[in-house]
C-alpha cells in the first residue's frame, strides 16, 4: 500500500536501535505516511493539549466541571452513530493485553470475541516493543504467526475456531514518539501507533472481512475526537481505503471526557462503534484533576474504590444510557484478577469477584466486558450470554430510566472507607514494582494476583501525592507526610531488593523516579514521561 499523493520532502530520522524485522515496517513509504500525518495534524494536537492545562487551571480555581453549554444542541439531538461492522456487533468478552509474540497468540485464540491489542498503558514505549508489536500484529493479521519458548513449547494460532477481532490501542495524545523524529520533531506517539499499522494493514484486514479498529485512549475533549476523526478521513482517503472503514471505541477514562460523551460520540459518528468504562485511568482522573479541590476529593486507599462507588456508578449507568442512545455498543471495564492455577483459594476468590463485577455490568445494560486473562474469558461469557442469549449486543435496552447530574459525576465525598497504613503500603509497593518492570520494558505485570498496568501505577502514586498535600490521616490519626512516605518506601526497598539479590533490576532509578511522581511540590502529569525519559537516556 503506497500514499496516492505527492509530499514536500521531510528529513525522518529513526532513533532507536534496531528491531528484529523492523525494516518490513519501517518502510521508506510508510515512514512518508507517518510524516504526512504529523506534519498535518501535530501542530493541532500541541494546540489541544495546551487547551487541556487552560481547562485543568480553571479547575483548580473552582473545583468544578460541568456539561457544556456550547454543545447542548449536540445532547439534545437525534442523531445516532454509523452500524457496527459485523465482527464488532458482539463483543460480550473482551480480552486485552500486550504485543508480544506469546500474548498475541493466546489472546487470539482465547476465545474472547474481541482482543485489545494493547501499544499503550499494558505495553512500554521502549523502540523494540513499539516496533516489534508492530510485526506482531502485521504476522497476526495475516495469520502466520508463532512463538516457540526458551522452554521449548510452541504456540500457534488455532484454526478451528473463531479468532479474537483485533482492535488496537495506539498510545495517547499526550505521548511523543522520541525514537522518531520529522525535521528533528519527535513524532506524536499515537501517530505513529495509529499510521504504521493503519499503513500496512487497513487494505488487508477488509479483504479478510475486518477492518482497522482502534481503541483511543485518554481523550479529555470531544474536540480531541475531532482530530482522531480527522485523522481517519485523511488515511482513509490518502491510502484509497473506503470512508467509515475505521471504528473506534473511545476509552471514557477522563473526568473531563465523562462531561462529554455524546460530543465525542458525535464527533466519531462516522467512524465510532462504541464507549469503554475505562475504569482505573477514570480515578486517575479523578485525583489528578481534583487533586488541589479539598478534602471532599480525597478518595479512600485504592482497594476500596469500587464500582459500587456512588460516583462511579453515576459515571458506568451515564455511559450506558449514552450509547444506547446514540445506537452505541458499552463496553464495561478491566476484571484485574489473575486466576491461580495453584492456589484454588485464590483462583475462588478472582472468579467470584469477577462474576459479580461482570454481573453488575451485564444488569446495567453493557454490551460486553473486559477481562485480562484467558482463564477469566468463560466467566464473563457465561455472564454475558445469560442475559443477551442469542442476541449480540443490548443496545436497543434504552436507560430512559437513568438520570446523571455534574454533582453525580462528582461526589467523591460520598466514597466508603478509610485511608489506612496498609493502604499506603500498597500503593508505594506496587508503584515502586511496577515502575521498575516497565523500565525494563514490561507494561502488565502481576502483582499479588492482580494484573498492573500504568493506570494502578498512577492511582498508588497520585493518591500519595493528593494525601501528603491534603495531611490527609490514616485510620488510627497518623497524618500522612512526605517523611512517612519515604520510611515506607525505605522499608519496601529493603524488601524488594532482599528479594531481588543476585539478579538485575532496576530499582534504583524506579524510587528515584516514585520519588519525583509522589512526592515532588509540582504534579507530574503523568509517571511514563519521566520513566520514559530515563529509558531514552540509558
Amino acid at each position: 500500500m503506497t500514499a496516492t499523493k505527492e509530499m514536500e520532502p521531510v528529513d525522518i530520522q529513526i532513533a532507536g536501535g534496531e528491531v528484529e524485522r523492523g525494516a518490513e515496517i519501517l518502510t521508506p513509504d510508510a515512514l512518508a505516511f507517518v510524516a504526512q500525518l504529523q506534519e498535518r495534524f501535530g501542530a493541532r494536537r500541541d494546540e489541544l493539549l495546551a487547551a487541556r492545562r487552560t481547562r485543568r487551571e480553571e479547575v483548580a480555581r473552582t473545583g468544578r466541571l460541568d456539561f457544556l453549554p456550547e454543545t447542548a444542541d449536540v445532547r439534545a439531538g437525534d442523531w445516532t452513530v454509523a452500524p457496527a461492522p459485523a465482527d464488532l456487533q458482539d463483543r460480550r468478552v473482551e480480552i486485552t493485553g500486550p504485543t508480544d509474540r506469546k500474548m498475541t497468540i493466546n489472546a487470539l485464540n482465547s476465545g474472547a470475541r474481541v482482543w485489545l491489542a494493547d501499544m499503550e498503558d499494558a505495553s512500554t514505549p521502549h523502540w523494540s516493543n513499539v516496533v516489534g508489536g508492530q510485526v506482531n500484529l502485521y504476522d497476526a493479521i495475516r495469520r502466520q504467526i508463532s512463538f516457540t519458548s526458551p522452554q521449548g513449547k510452541t504456540y500457534e494460532l488455532e484454526q478451528d475456531q473463531r479468532l479474537a477481532t483485533i482492535v488496537m490501542r495506539p498510545r495517547g495524545w499526550h505521548f511523543d514518539e522520541q525514537h522518531l523524529l520529522v525535521d528533528g520533531t519527535p513524532v506524536v506517539g499515537a501517530l505513529v501507533d495509529f499510521g504504521l499499522y493503519f499503513f500496512h494493514n487497513a487494505r488487508e484486514l477488509l479483504e479478510r472481512g475486518s477492518g482497522p479498529y482502534f481503541y483511543l485512549p485518554k481523550m479529555e475533549s470531544h474536540l480531541e475526537a475531532r482530530l482522531w476523526n480527522d485523522v481517519f478521513t485523511f488515511a482513509q482517503a490518502e491510502l484509497g481505503v473506503p470512508h467509515g472503514s475505521v471504528r473506534a471505541t473511545v476509552l471514557i477514562e477522563t473526568i473531563p471526557a465523562a462531561f462529554e460523551m455524546d460530543e465525542i460520540l458525535y464527533e466519531l459518528r462516522d467512524h465510532v462503534s462504541g464507549l469503554n468504562a475505562g475504569r482505573w485511568d477514570y480515578l486517575f482522573s479523578i485525583i489528578k484533576y481534583f487533586r488541589d479541590s479539598g478534602p471532599e476529593f480525597v478518595l479512600p486507599d485504592r482497594a476500596s474504590v469500587g464500582m459500587t462507588s456512588p460516583f462511579m456508578r453515576a459515571y458506568a449507568q451515564l455511559l450506558v444510557k449514552t450509547c444506547h442512545r446514540r445506537n452505541a455498543q458499552a463496553i464495561g471495564g478491566m476484571a484485574a484478577f489473575i486466576p491461580s492455577r495453584k492456589d484454588e483459594e485464590v483462583n475462588a476468590r478472582a472468579f467470584a469477584k469477577v462474576r459479580e463485577d461482570k454481573e453488575r455490568e451485564a444488569g446495567d445494560g453493557f454490551d460486553g466486558s473486559w477481562v485480562a486473562h484467558p482463564d477469566l474469558v468463560p466467566v464473563c461469557r457465561e455472564v454475558f450470554d445469560a442475559v443477551l442469549g442469542d442476541r449480540p449486543n443490548q443496545v436497543e435496552r434504552q436507560r430512559d430510566d437513568v438520570e446523571v447530574t455534574a454533582d453525580d459525576l462528582l461526589d467523591v465525598a460520598s466514597t466508603p472507607g478509610e485511608i489506612t497504613a496498609a493502604g499506603l503500603r500498597d500503593n508505594v509497593e506496587v508503584a515502586l514494582l511496577y515502575l521498575e518492570a516497565w523500565l525494563r520494558g514490561l507494561g502488565a505485570v502481576g502483582i499479588h494476583n492482580l494484573m498492573e498496568d500504568a493506570a494502578t501505577a498512577e492511582i498508588s502514586r497520585s493518591q500519595i501525592w493528593q494525601w501528603v498535600r491534603n495531611e490527609s490521616k490514616l485510620d488510627d490519626g497518623t497524618v500522612v507526610t512526605a517523611d512517612l512516605v519515604r520510611q515506607v518506601l525505605d522499608e519496601e526497598v529493603a524488601k524488594i531488593l532482599a528479594d531481588a539479590e543476585g539478579t538485575e533490576h532496576r530499582f534504583e532509578e524506579a524510587r528515584r523516579i516514585f520519588e519525583e511522581v509522589a512526592l515532588a511540590d509540582e504534579y507530574v502529569d503523568f509517571l511514563t514521561l519521566p520513566a520514559y525519559d530515563a529509558v531514552v537516556a540509558s
